[in-house]
């Protein structure tokens, strides 16, 4: 805002191409830094975050800055500094519409969205390329790959040799989508959320038309949006795989869940106790992996059931003896952890699904029961696990 409170910035051009919390936790740590050169690194989210160059624009307008004969012109902004009209930005930022693809053209609209020979697939793995090209534009693989300078060393690290120690495989750099199998296609989508980070500032380097160098690198944050584009990407491309955002598996891709699933992990994964946490990350992580086998599946389930199994106590406490007893039926009846004769082992695989989400939502359950015992005031969410 300006000094008499109106309103500075006018949305109505910008469109955000990023997360709307990532630009704003970005934005704020702009706005606490006490670096002279804030404005930089302002400029440099402004370029990133929003589409096109008009937001870089309106923001050197601000102060109307002098022409090359030192005589100021005039600024659209009669009150406020810079640092007001980003302050606003930054509070307004969810009011910013998020940037659309174009709709189709031609082509699009009467192949449907397929390549020449057909293949979505390949479609996908040319998109995921064009994506990690645009991170390298935008210097986010320097920290690891290095960045060529015509005063700097020769001797940049071998980003083929640097991929081939992480992945196993040569020769993965440059990238040659085309002639890539899943597997390869799959681990590169991972190799890269870990090798991401972005450079929170850049300066131009003139001689020598060098052109920019990117410095203050940090993965949060490039890693937050590598997730959005990728996952997006995998989405689109009607794959069943997302790369988690939490747990043991982070950055690692999972099975898709729908939307209360997600949330039901998202909780249990920050609400529970210290004493648990690492097995429930554990057992979330091997349920959900891309290659998940069956026996996978078993274990998380007897993972989640020892969680209970040493709450049994509270769980008596609160159900009364013998309906606690119920809590374990289907682990105890079901060929599950015993392994007996006169168990049920002969079940469809979807019953996996079933019974290891419904245990952890009663792992989730627990939580709130020992939450509430710790502060009886606090009493236990009425709503549903998933």
């Amino acid at each position: 805002m300006g000094d008499d409170g109106a309103v500075m910035v006018d949305l109505s051009n910008y469109e955000l191409d990023w997360p709307t919390s990532l630009f704003v936790s970005e934005g704020e740590r702009i706005l606490r830094a006490t670096s002279r050169s804030w404005e930089d690194r302002a400029e440099w989210l402004l370029t990133e975050a929003l589409v096109g160059s008009t937001a870089v624009t309106d923001f050197q307008e601000v102060d109307a800055p002098r022409n090359g004969w030192g005589v100021g012109r005039e600024s659209r902004y009669k009150q406020g500094t810079q640092e007001d009209w980003f302050s606003e930005l930054i509070s307004r930022a969810s009011e910013i519409r998020p940037a659309l693809a174009p709709r189709p053209y031609w082509p699009q609209r009467h192949t449907r969205g397929s390549s020449a020979d057909g293949s979505t697939a390949r479609d996908a793995r040319r998109d995921f390329a064009r994506i990690v090209g645009d991170f390298v534009d935008k210097g986010y693989l320097v920290e690891q790959f290095g960045e060529e300078c015509i005063d700097g060393r020769d001797d940049l690290p071998d980003a083929s040799a640097l991929i081939e120690r992480r992945l196993g495989i040569p020769d993965l750099w440059p990238l040659a989508p085309t002639t890539w199998d899943d597997d390869i296609f799959y681990g590169l989508i991972e190799v890269f959320h870990d090798l991401v980070s972005r450079p929170r500032l850049r300066s131009f380097h003139s001689y020598g038309g060098c052109g920019w160098h990117h410095s203050e690198f940090h993965n949060g944050p490039a890693r937050i949006l590598y997730r959005t584009k990728i996952n997006k990407l995998l989405n689109e491309a009607g794959t069943e795989y997302e790369l988690a955002a939490e747990g043991e598996d982070l950055g690692r891709l999972v099975a898709v869940t729908d939307d209360a699933r997600s949330q039901l992990v998202h909780r249990v994964l920050n609400d529970s106790p210290p004493a648990i946490t690492d097995r429930v990350r554990h057992a979330i992580a091997l349920f959900r992996a891309r290659d998940a086998s069956l026996e996978s599946k078993r274990s998380a389930i007897v993972a989640a059931v020892g969680i209970l199994e040493e709450r049994r106590t509270l769980i008596r406490e609160d159900l009364g003896k013998p309906h606690d007893g119920a809590l374990f039926e289907i682990a105890n009846r079901f060929d599950l952890r015993h392994r007996r004769a006169d168990q049920l082992a002969d079940y469809n695989d979807a019953f996996l699904d079933w019974i290891f989400w419904w245990y952890l939502a009663t792992v989730e359950l627990t939580n709130k029961l020992i939450e509430a015992a710790e502060s009886p005031k606090a009493g236990i969410a009425a709503e549903p696990p998933f």
